[in-house]
């Protein structure tokens, strides 16, 4: 469902307001340093950086489904590995081991790309975040449980959750706490206790924002950032008690968020084409730094802490003829070989 609601909404913005990226604010650090079409048959989802391994992890759903792997320097195909439609993975650099949000979930050998075994799981896989703090991976579902606890050590599921609603993006500070999205039926940030697995508090967002896809979160200052889609808005709040900073505009069809602490920036990526960067200038002034015109579509991102630079994915997409009357809209599709990986810095 949420693939097909992102794209009925790429539809949307692409071809009835084709000139809404084209109208972003380029003005600032950041720029579009150069884009690798890398091709491929498939759709996308949630891409994944081992910033250390230098490796690019991108899920390929739908046909030929797989998870394709790249160098992250030269963005060369170095590998890829069969699995059910995954719509993310991890990697666990301590035990080596990486995870396929897949149903059943997928476990592999991160060094020879190689299947270790199938995870059984409950729900619909969607979502993924691996906690260092214990070495888990959680596989977020919207249908319950809502989360499913994977120990990364030997695959073994730990536990589930039910978070009350659909989770989207998740973050850990790496100290006992994970935060995700909550988008349906209502808007909040849940809090989730790493050490017992319980949902511990909810922050509400107070109507400041709705259907939140993306979430960053300051570590050190412990600041969550909650990309939201309806209103358009980024709601900065404390990871602390939930208590509302500030809320600034972004972009249409948020869906990923990460956070900078070399910069204290917070990149926020949209299906629009856009890409918004919020300056975080003292633990209580945030502004919105700049806003970047990069490739309709481009909703999802990796951060490479080792060259300050940002990957987005994204790819071209057909205009479908109008439906008939009473009918649903057609939706668009995936031009062959189209699909592209962005590449920004200052």
């Amino acid at each position: 469902m949420r693939r097909l609601c992102l794209v009925c909404l790429l539809g949307i913005i692409v071809f009835s307001f084709p000139g809404l990226a084209q109208h972003a604010d380029a003005g600032g650090p950041y720029k579009v340093l150069k884009t690798v079409k890398v091709g491929g048959a498939g759709n996308y989802d949630t891409a994944f950086a081992d910033v250390d391994a230098r490796r690019l992890y991108i899920p390929r759903t739908r046909e030929s489904a797989r998870i394709s792997v790249y160098n992250l320097d030269t963005l060369e195909l170095v590998g890829e590995i069969p699995s059910g439609n995954a719509n993310g993975n991890i990697i666990d650099p301590k035990s080596g081991h990486g995870f396929a949000s897949s149903k059943p979930v997928l476990m592999f050998d991160a060094k020879t790309m190689m299947p270790i075994k199938k995870i059984d799981v409950e729900g619909g896989p969607d979502a993924i975040l691996f906690d260092p703090f214990n070495q888990h991976v959680f596989i977020f579902s919207h249908v319950a449980p809502n989360a499913t606890v994977i120990d990364t050590k030997d695959g073994s599921v730990v536990g589930t959750i039910d978070l009350g609603g659909m989770p989207e993006q998740a973050v850990t500070d790496g100290k006992g706490h994970v935060y995700v999205d909550i988008r349906e039926p209502m808007n909040y940030v849940a809090v989730i206790d790493a050490k017992t697995l319980a949902n511990t508090a909810r922050y509400d967002l107070a109507g400041k924002g709705g259907r939140c896809s993306g979430l960053a979160i300051d570590v050190k200052n412990q600041i969550l950032f909650a990309g939201c889609r309806d209103p358009q808005t980024m709601v900065i709040m404390s990871a602390v008690d939930g208590k509302i900073l500030e809320t600034l505009p972004i972009g249409a069809g948020v869906d990923s968020a990460i956070f900078n602490p070399a910069t204290m920036e917070t990149y926020s990526a949209q299906v629009d084409g856009t890409l918004t960067i919020v300056k975080e200038k003292s633990p209580t002034s945030f502004v919105v730094e700049q806003t970047l015109q990069t490739k309709p579509s481009a909703k999802q991102m990796v951060w490479d802490r080792k060259t300050n630079r940002i990957l987005l994915v994204g790819a071209d997409y057909t205009q479908p003829a109008p439906a008939p009357a009473g009918a649903p809209p057609a939706r668009p599709q995936m031009v062959p070989d189209s699909f592209s990986v962005l590449v920004v810095g200052k």
